[in-house]
């Protein structure tokens, strides 16, 4: 209560920051005059001018009002907006790496403008990440031509570019593009063999729009990089035969966690199935030797018993495609992991593709944690906000409407059962459907939209249901939500990025409407049409109370309900918003008090009858909040574990750029060499210990394995003075000499090419192999608690050691490859290139659940092999049309022969205009 008069006496800290941020807004507005007067040059010149005072000393706070001030004047000129004082006062928020709480239709992509100029100016890069490539390529182009205006460039990353393409877009002053192509090129860029291969320039400064979507809902599945494995289709078909024939007393399902556990009686029955089978090695189930099978009868439950038809994924063209859980997309090309892809595919009797092993993998907390400075912009943040600060350090900052918002937001209205709910819901459509009045609804499965479709076609109501079947229409079937007697079913938040205006959107009207007439009077008459047209249905919407917003039922998160309330009453439009819910609800029936529930509503309400009570309005609001609690202690475990993943991945990925910038790296190689001795040695001959103890037979072994390398090692046990230290030096001194007089014979520049390929081929080949560990370690470490002891503290010990040995394993490895190594003597030696890419899917993992939310890879040409290469004649690089290219315009060019060619072929540089032909 005291906390609650003192603020209505001093405001908030969130009201007494904005505030402070006025005074900076009145700097702003105070310059506005002077800049109506320039010319459209003058204007544009005032980019060199910040560009001259940073280069002076000044800073980027220092010319913040003036650069601010010139951005909204191009705006007005450019595209026919004038930034409000509020998103004035939201582009400081982003300029400050800070998040910034803008309601639905207040223009956060406007307000992006602003930051994305100032930071651009100083010409290191300026990422706006967005959450799918529509809304990416839509703000490029929009606000691109404001940014092209003031002289800076724009690039704008999507699925299928070539890699000159993607370096260009990264080269701009202002890239955009989404979260996984964002992270996807990193990864990529750290697989690469060359530093001119590599796209992306050193982080500076992103802007993530949807901030709480990307940083929150998908920051739980990591970005992952992977390779197919072998073929297991046989193994899956006979496990998921079994267990479509289980009984339900063999096993416990949780559905909060979607893990499924055998019951005693079941393990046996299970048991004696996979021997009938003959699936078993060895009479025991969890035997080491069943542990793959093991792994697929687990992962055929879950997929049986967890995954539903048309909730989780649907099958299209025989392909199991996955459902977006939280906007209710197709997500085309994604898969889940760990064989729970295969095992749905298996389920519905599909081709089932192999799996796929990590090559690399990243979360998105460690992703952009990377950028020196990282801001967000979004609808809902607040429910979120000690998240953003304990993970990203990032303070939400909740801005003020420009005006009051008028949405009615009224109490939930709850129902016995579906079909009781369902009819009421029906009902109240129709009620505004016949007086005009638009409605937007909410479901949280592609199933209940098809349900509620069939209830409306029983009323006679006209509707739009958009879901993941309908993907390519989204955006335009949104924005006409607003239209007068509009009824639109929207699965979650499909459609997100896109403003629903009342009375319907010029711009898409236009573009659907108009898209085949030229340009030319009668064009400009139909689109004077289509305006007059929608401000007259603006205002019959208008005075039928603006855009009501039905939610079929409360999602886990409080913040996905606000973003669906959202859509309505924006920029001081009326606006109603509903919740129609029930027991039979996935968030009463899983995280709810059932008992309570279930006694008050059976017992107290009639079939079809509603009540409605801030009681249980609060009762819900508290299981959300459970949920969120339980949702974020998920997403930092994932983040806990993948921190030690991300010290030693930095350590990999700074030795690879150490290695790729040096001309030479037998420096290294000789570490190694070095190296690789003294652990062979002291594992044979401990120091401390008498020569009678030392294991001469292991040492014989180990130094011809790798070495190729034979020693009197009897004769030496006979001197007086032998020592562990001595045997290495001999044993050092020997192979040093052996490797120099390898050198000797051959061509300096292809040896050191030929060093520094190995020695990633290795690095890349051991870090594969140590992911892969790493992921099986995460899977089986938690079974430690049950021995009193913390699974991360354990994972952080066995990941430490697991890299040591990969370690080893990579200086033995390089070594005994260069000591072997035996080359041709053709002459002239031919041209060595560096390998190339392996081809590789991208995936976006959950750990836990196995979830997919990311778009599939681009392929890349086969690696090529090193040694193999280098005993054969060159190859006569060809073009697309299969004649060597005679010419090149690009010779004085710095190209790398493994980058695409600058012609636009398609074709790498070394196959195209940079082939040997062309050369000569």
């Amino acid at each position: 209560m005291f906390k609650t008069i003192t603020k209505s006496l001093f405001g908030s800290s969130n009201d007494r920051y904005v505030k402070s941020i006025g005074k900076i807004v009145n700097q702003i507005n105070a310059l506005e005059p002077q800049l109506q007067a320039f010319s459209d040059d003058e204007l544009r010149a005032q980019t060199d001018k910040f560009r001259a005072m940073l280069a002076d000393g000044q800073t980027l706070d220092d010319i913040l009002p003036e650069a601010f001030a010139t951005v909204r004047e191009a705006s007005v000129r450019v595209l026919g907006m004038r930034h409000f004082d509020v998103q004035m006062i939201g582009g400081i928020v982003l300029h400050r790496g800070e998040i910034a709480e803008m309601r639905t239709g207040e223009g956060k992509t406007l307000v992006a403008t602003l930051a994305t100029y100032l930071n651009a100016i100083e010409g290191k890069g300026v990422h706006v990440v967005t959450v799918n490539d529509y809304l990416a390529r839509r703000d490029a182009e929009w606000m691109g031509r404001l940014h092209q205006f003031l002289g800076l460039t724009i690039g704008v990353i999507v699925p299928n570019l070539n890699e000159f393409e993607r370096r260009d877009a990264y080269g701009a002053d202002i890239t955009y593009g989404t979260n996984n192509e964002f992270g996807f090129d990193y990864l990529r860029d750290n697989m690469k063999h060359e530093r001119g291969q590599m796209v992306q320039r050193p982080f500076n400064f992103a802007i993530v729009d949807e901030v709480d979507s990307i940083l929150i809902d998908e920051a739980r599945t990591p970005l992952i990089i992977s390779g197919p494995t072998e073929d297991k289709s046989e193994l899956y078909v006979a496990v998921d035969a079994i267990v479509r024939n289980l009984e339900p007393e063999w096993y416990e399902a949780d559905e909060k966690t979607k893990n499924i556990t055998w019951t005693e009686e079941g393990t046996d029955a299970i048991e004696q199935k996979l021997k009938d089978a003959g699936l078993l090695e060895t009479d025991n189930l969890y035997d080491v030797e069943n542990t793959q099978v093991v792994h697929h009868l687990d992962q055929a439950l879950k997929a049986n018993i967890m995954f539903k038809k048309d909730t989780d994924y649907i099958v299209k063209d025989d392909k199991v495609v996955i459902i977006d859980e939280f906007t209710g997309r197709m997500m085309d090309g994604r898969r889940w992991s760990n064989g729970l892809h295969q095992a749905v595919e298996a389920k519905e009797g599909v081709k089932i593709e192999p799996e796929n092993q990590t090559l690399a993998s990243i979360t998105f907390q460690n992703y952009f944690r990377m950028y020196p400075k990282l801001s967000g912009m979004t609808g809902t943040a607040a429910t979120e906000a000690a998240e953003f600060w304990d993970i990203y350090k990032m303070n939400v900052v909740e801005i003020p409407t420009n005006v009051p918002v008028q949405r009615v937001d009224e109490e939930d209205e709850f129902y016995k059962n579906t079909q009781d709910k369902f009819q009421a819901i029906a009902k109240a459509i129709k009620e505004k459907y016949e007086t005009g009045q638009p409605v937007l609804v909410g479901t949280v499965s592609i199933e209940k939209s098809e349900l509620l479709s069939s209830f409306l076609e029983k009323e006679g109501v006209t509707h739009e249901v958009l879901n993941a079947r309908q993907h390519e229409r989204e955006a335009h079937i949104v924005a006409q939500a607003g239209r007068i007697g509009a009824v639109t079913i929207a699965t979650n938040m499909a459609g997100r990025g896109t403003d629903i205006q009342l009375g319907g959107n010029v711009e898409f009207r236009i573009e659907d409407e108009l898209r085949d007439m030229p340009d030319g009077p009668e064009r400009d008459a139909a689109i004077a049409k289509i305006k007059a047209e929608v401000a007259a249905e603006k205002q019959r919407v208008l005075d039928a109370g603006g855009l009501f917003v039905l939610g079929t039922e409360r999602h886990e998160s409080r913040r996905i309900d606000n973003q669906l309330r959202g859509r309505s009453g924006r920029q001081g439009d009326p606006g109603l918003s509903r919740f129609y819910l029930c027991l039979e609800d996935d968030l009463l029936r899983i995280f709810g008090p059932d008992t309570l529930f279930a006694r008050m509503m059976n017992s107290n309400l009639e079939d079809g009858e509603a009540i409605g009570s801030k009681w249980l309005s609060k009762a819900i609001e508290t299981a959300q909040k459970k949920v969120e609690a339980r949702n974020y202690e998920i997403r930092k475990q994932v983040v806990q574990y993948d921190d030690v993943m991300n010290d030693q991945r930095k350590v990999i990925y700074e030795q690879r750029a150490e290695i790729m910038d040096s001309e030479a790296v037998d420096d290294v190689v000789i570490d190694m060499r070095r190296d690789a001795v003294n652990a062979i040695v002291s594992e044979n001959c401990p120091p401390g210990s008498y020569p009678e103890q030392w294991n001469i037979e292991g040492l014989k072994e180990r130094v011809e394995e790798v070495f190729g390398l034979t020693f009197p090692y009897e004769e030496w046990l006979q001197e007086d003075q032998i020592e562990p230290e001595l045997i290495e030096e001999r044993i050092a001194a020997e192979a040093d000499a052996r490797m120099e007089a390898k050198i000797g014979k051959a061509d300096a520049g292809l040896w050191r090419r030929i060093e520094k390929s190995l020695l990633l081929q290795e690095l890349d080949h051991q870090w594969k192999e140590h992911l892969s560990t790493l992921d099986a370690l995460r899977q089986v470490v938690w079974l430690r608690a049950h021995a009193q002891k913390q699974p991360i503290n354990e994972y952080k010990q066995e990941a430490f050691a697991l890299f040591e040995r990969m370690l080893d394993k990579l200086r033995e490895d390089v070594t005994a490859k260069l000591q072997r190594l035996e080359l041709a003597e053709p002459a002239p030696l031919p041209q060595v290139d560096l390998p190339e890419l392996p081809d590789f899917l991208t995936g976006h993992i959950d750990p836990l659940t196995g979830d997919d939310n990311s778009n599939d890879g681009d392929g890349s040409a086969e690696r090529e092999d090193l040694f193999g290469s280098l005993a054969g004649s060159p190859r006569a690089a060809a073009s697309p049309g299969g004649a060597a290219r005679a010419d090149n315009p690009f010779s004085g060019m710095e190209i790398s022969r493994n980058a695409p060619c600058p012609c636009g072929s398609g074709s790498k540089y070394k196959h195209c205009h940079g082939s040997v032909g062309a050369q000569a």
